[in-house]
């Protein structure tokens, strides 16, 4: 909020935008920033948390550890699978937060867990919380150069040609990270079948299913893979963690997330699930696969692409031109509200109420304890987009990006850099995304 009042008073002082021009990108901004993103943001979280409510989170972890008793497996299998599940469906530091619990709970040390969760994250972060950083960058790249338009779909398949590249060697650093050299040698063949199985299946998804789907499908396609070959393989050494481990573990409260994750203490005995549970708990993907994908067949998405499904319109009094006189393109405001992602996902949640027979009341609890869970990161991703709106329409990241353009083929190296200054800064994929999207294609 601090950084928003400066760039208001720069943009008003050192560029000359008018003061109702700043204060009104500051509102499209901040509203852009509620939707599409967090409205993505907070239904994907509600229907986990529904999963949790109803108890068929803990089925879907506890069907994950009966993979494989190996500690390097069970790293692949919980924190690059699941991670990259709940990345899919919630991002914004959900996956990890969990993650490292449900390995600690299984006798991973705190601090192998938090890296292993960490790493993890590297290949499915790009289209977290249904693809929530390609849609803001999508927004706030429009803009930039009228003559090449970057949409969420030609964002999306190239992104999609190059983080399953990372995705093929990130289970390998996993089990190397766990077990070091020898965690390679005798864990190989279950990390490389996964990372290409997750890579094949985000590459597929992104390009040619759907861009939002791409970490549910390449989750999917490397759990299966590495169920497939556990039933025909183990490796020659199990590595397991020891019972002193897991019972310190739960008795420093390691062992249960609560009401976030929804993992058992490790005191508990053994729990049998039914195929009948097992398969409720994977209903909710299912169902979400489901409805994107319907709504992503071309006429489907041609015919809520147009009123009175989607509404485009210019944001009220808010006039910003480029130098050959026409308006700016970010002006635009679209209000997509029925096949908006955040919307699809309602629909996804009530399906999901129906199926886990989550009472009405119930779903309405968790509702609003997932706006209470979320209230600051809906300050801040408000304000991180009315920030970007602020810089974008009042001339500073094009000011910033010609400047760095002087530096030539240079820029080929500076532009990474770009990307990890804007996550460190705001801590968010999507948040970096809104920084420094505008700046890169400038």
């Amino acid at each position: 909020l601090i950084s928003l009042a400066v760039t208001i008073v720069l943009a008003v002082l050192a560029f000359s935008m008018p003061v109702d021009q700043a204060l009104l990108a500051t509102t499209q901004g901040a509203v852009f920033g509620f939707f599409p993103i967090l409205w993505i943001v907070i239904n994907a979280i509600w229907v986990y948390n529904l999963t949790v409510a109803s108890g068929h989170f803990d089925v879907l972890r506890r069907s994950f550890e009966k993979v494989s008793p190996d500690q390097r497996v069970q790293a692949i299998i919980i924190a690059f699978c699941f991670g990259a599940l709940l990345e899919a469906l919630a991002g914004f530091g959900t996956p990890v937060a969990i993650t490292v619990v449900m390995l600690m709970a299984l006798g991973f040390q705190p601090i192998k867990a938090a890296v292993v969760a960490l790493i993890a994250n590297t290949a499915p972060v790009a289209f977290g919380a249904l693809a929530t950083p390609i849609v803001t960058l999508a927004a706030v790249t429009s803009g930039v150069n009228d003559d090449s338009r970057l949409t969420v779909e030609t964002l999306g398949a190239m992104v999609g040609r190059q983080t399953p590249i990372l995705a093929i060697f990130v289970p390998l650093i996993l089990v190397l990270v766990v077990d070091g050299r020898r965690g390679v040698k005798q864990t190989w063949l279950p990390a490389i079948v996964c990372g290409v199985a997750f890579a094949v299946s985000q590459y597929v998804a992104a390009n040619f299913i759907s861009v939002p789907l791409a970490d549910i499908i390449a989750a999917l396609g490397g759990a299966l893979a590495v169920v497939a070959l556990s039933r025909v393989w183990q490796p020659a050494e199990i590595v397991a963690a020891s019972e002193e481990d897991i019972r310190q573990n739960a008795k420093s409260g390691s062992g249960s997330t609560g009401s976030a994750g929804g993992v058992a203490t490790a005191q508990g005995g053994p729990v049998t699930d039914s195929t009948a549970d097992v398969t409720k708990a994977y209903a909710p993907y299912l169902i979400i696969i489901a409805i994107f994908s319907v709504v992503n067949i071309p006429a489907v998405k041609e015919f809520f692409a147009a009123e009175p499904w989607t509404i485009v319109f210019s944001w009220p009094g808010l006039e910003v031109l480029n130098p050959s006189g026409d308006a700016v393109s970010t002006t635009m405001y679209t209000f997509n509200w029925l096949p908006a992602a955040g919307t699809l996902m309602i629909f996804a949640g009530l399906l999901t109420m129906l199926v886990l027979k989550v009472s009405p009341a119930q779903a309405l609890r968790t509702y609003g304890s997932t706006y209470a869970e979320l209230k600051w990161a809906i300050v801040t991703v408000m304000a991180v987009l009315a920030l970007a709106y602020v810089l974008n329409l009042s001339g500073m990241t094009v000011s910033l990006g010609a400047w760095l353009a002087q530096t030539g083929a240079a820029f080929a190296i500076l532009s990474p850099i770009l990307g990890w200054i804007g996550v460190a800064v705001t801590g968010s994929d999507t948040s970096a995304n809104a920084l420094f999207g505008a700046l890169q294609v400038q």
